[in-house]
């Protein structure tokens, strides 16, 4: 077992390992038993992060021209579904030099641009291709040598459990990706999902998809598919507004609906680009300066400020007969997001909650609803 450790939220959580950093240790395990003749019980791989790694290898088997071996990927404590699977690795000879990449089953094939492997390639990501690259080359110099090998990556249960990914989303058919940047998995990683989210806008402008469709999570997902729009376009924000609304920018996104629960937008109205409870709030006193600007009288702004879910503040406000309300906090929520990428993006905003579904919407959503739509 990896024991490296973090402190995260008062939690002591274990560090894994990528499938990038099992390939590398199988294909170097077998490269090594290929080339020696000898049997091998694990083999000791760096990793971009500069940590090495000590990784048993499994099913080891040796023939005249090739060798295979696997690797049992480790998640440690992060809640990945690829934990516990075995990554395959088989190597042949080959008279031309350099090393060729080629996928198994259940390894995908890439088959849209915007990745960061080309179309027709196997979704080998290029860290890992230098990890193995690099592994195997010290043990074929140490050998002497001077030929190439045919190296076969392949996940037995990844044809299954790809479909329980974005894979087929990004366009990766048949399979899961061999993936890491540092070779180390961290537990719950920030960076790991921001990632994957920025890598969804990617993909839809390769795919010359604008507007796109902003949901923080699945209740605005399922919303939005209830009122018609389509699911290719839609990406999950989660908490992370402001990042993906910059990342959108880089991108060169011209448009954006962005449909959103008032628990989550009510946040973006005020300013909070990170809406994540543990690290801002500030929901109830919102909805209730713009309640107070709206001509809300004390009593109805007391209220709002005693409620303990925007719901319950909702029911409040519905009962007060703010013409326009929700409207007027939608655009709000636009103005918030168009100065968050300075004007660069034209932003239209559809605000519901679960209790009272619709609520209100930026002047120009309903119009840019029907283009999407239409599109």
């Amino acid at each position: 077992m990896f024991e490296k450790y973090v402190e995260k939220g008062g939690k002591r959580l274990r560090y894994g390992y990528t499938t990038g950093s099992c390939a590398t240790a199988a294909a170097a395990g077998a490269t090594r038993m290929l080339l020696t003749g000898a049997r091998v019980k694990s083999v000791t791989i760096d990793t971009p992060k500069g940590w090495p790694l000590d990784l048993t290898l499994h099913d080891c088997e040796v023939g005249e021209d090739w060798a295979r071996c696997s690797v049992i990927k480790d998640a440690g404590d992060d809640p990945d579904i690829t934990g516990g699977v075995k990554v395959y690795v088989t190597v042949r000879t080959q008279n031309e030099p350099g090393i060729r990449f080629s996928a198994g089953v259940g390894v995908g094939m890439v088959t849209l641009k915007g990745l960061s492997v080309p179309v027709g390639e196997p979704a080998i990501n290029p860290v890992p291709r230098q990890m193995i690259t690099r592994e195997m080359m010290k043990i074929m110099q140490a050998q002497d040598y001077e030929g190439g090998f045919a190296v076969e990556i392949s996940i037995p249960d990844g044809v299954e459990l790809a479909k329980r990914t974005f894979n087929p989303k990004l366009g990766i058919q048949g399979g899961l990706s061999i993936v890491g940047t540092s070779g180390i998995v961290e537990p719950m990683s920030e960076d790991a999902l921001k990632a994957s989210m920025k890598l969804e806008i990617s993909m839809l402008k390769a795919q010359e998809m604008d507007p796109i469709i902003f949901i923080p999570g699945n209740y605005g997902k399922d919303f939005a598919l209830e009122q018609g729009l389509p699911e290719n376009r839609m990406v999950k924000t989660s908490n992370y507004v402001g990042f993906m609304l910059e990342e959108a920018e880089d991108f060169d996104i011209s448009e954006i609906l962005f449909v959103g629960h008032l628990g989550k937008l009510v946040k973006v109205a005020g300013g909070l680009f990170n809406t994540h409870s543990g690290v801002c709030d500030g929901r109830m006193e919102i909805l209730a300066a713009h309640a107070a600007l709206l001509g809300a009288d004390q009593a109805c702004v007391a209220k709002i400020m005693g409620s303990t879910t925007t719901d319950e503040a909702t029911d409040y406000l519905l009962e007060a007969g703010l013409t326009g309300y929700f409207d007027h906090l939608a655009e709000a929520v636009k103005k918030r997001c168009e100065g968050k990428v300075y004007g660069n993006i034209h932003i239209e905003v559809v605000l519901f909650s679960k209790a009272h579904g619709f609520l209100g919407a930026s002047s120009g959503a309903k119009e840019m609803e029907g283009r999407i739509c239409n599109q």
